[in-house]
């Protein structure tokens, strides 16, 4: 990862939040932009050596939201990933006093370049191409596989479109979605199956996805929590350029 800041890594973070929730007309974030339609954070906060961007949700008491507003406006820029901003202490004080918070979780956010490559001998199999939707057909048929069961998937309604996964033979090892997609940008979503990990898999279908035609025109996003040490090496693998930290709060 590269520490280098670009003159546009602001405007990028605006539009990595404007891509990862729905943001109403007052700009409070009405919920995720995700296909399950989730809540959101009740703040949520992200910086670079360029300054700072805050969101509170809508559903947040005015009076609060203005308070929490005004304390993130106060922040020097968030310069380092590593350090959380010194104003989270008094954010999450005056988020308290409408309900407690429950988690704060921070986040870093690289840039996803449009086409990367990376060499790998896994076969890719796009959504958008005859083999990609005969594999959907086939498993809306048949059912999907236990290891994808056991992992928490629920039908080929979680292949968020555009997507792609890389096969080890018969097999899905990792799948990539559009866990977030907007006008402007997406943000990538990764998994690969636990016999699968730390074998290339995911560097390869997050490659493979960024160079999807229908994402030509978005700017992509590679987001992960902190404490995802296997995310950052794939982010370090590909050699992803860190462009911010965030942190929810709920």
């Amino acid at each position: 990862m590269s520490p280098a800041v670009a003159p546009d890594d602001l405007r990028l973070l605006n539009v990595d939040a404007a891509t990862t929730f729905v943001i109403s007309g007052s700009d409070r974030i009405v919920r995720e932009n995700d296909p399950d339609c989730s809540p959101g954070p009740r703040v949520f906060l992200a910086g670079c050596p360029l300054g700072n961007i805050a969101r509170v949700r809508r559903d947040v008491e005015d009076q609060i939201a203005r308070s929490v507003l005004a304390i993130a406006a106060e922040e020097p820029p968030w310069r380092d990933p590593d350090v959380l901003p010194k104003c989270l202490g008094k954010i999450v004080e005056v988020l308290s006093c409408g309900q407690p918070v429950k988690t704060v979780t921070p986040a870093l956010i690289y840039r996803l370049p449009n086409g990367l490559k990376y060499e790998h001998p896994a076969v890719i199999v796009r959504g958008d191409s005859v083999e990609g939707g005969q594999m959907l057909a086939c498993l809306a048929d048949r059912g999907l596989p236990q290891y994808m069961l056991d992992a928490g998937f629920k039908g080929v309604g979680d292949f968020w479109e555009p997507w792609c996964v890389a096969l080890a033979g018969d097999e899905i090892a990792s799948i990539a979605v559009a866990a977030r997609l907007g006008d402007l940008g997406a943000e990538i979503g990764v998994y690969t199956f636990p016999k699968f990990r730390a074998r290339g898999f995911a560097a390869a279908v997050t490659a493979s996805w960024s160079s999807l035609p229908s994402l030509d025109s978005r700017a992509l996003f590679y987001s992960l929590q902190k404490s995802n040490r296997s995310s950052q090496r794939v982010a370090a693998r590909l050699g992803l350029r860190l462009i911010g930290a965030s942190v929810r709060v709920e």
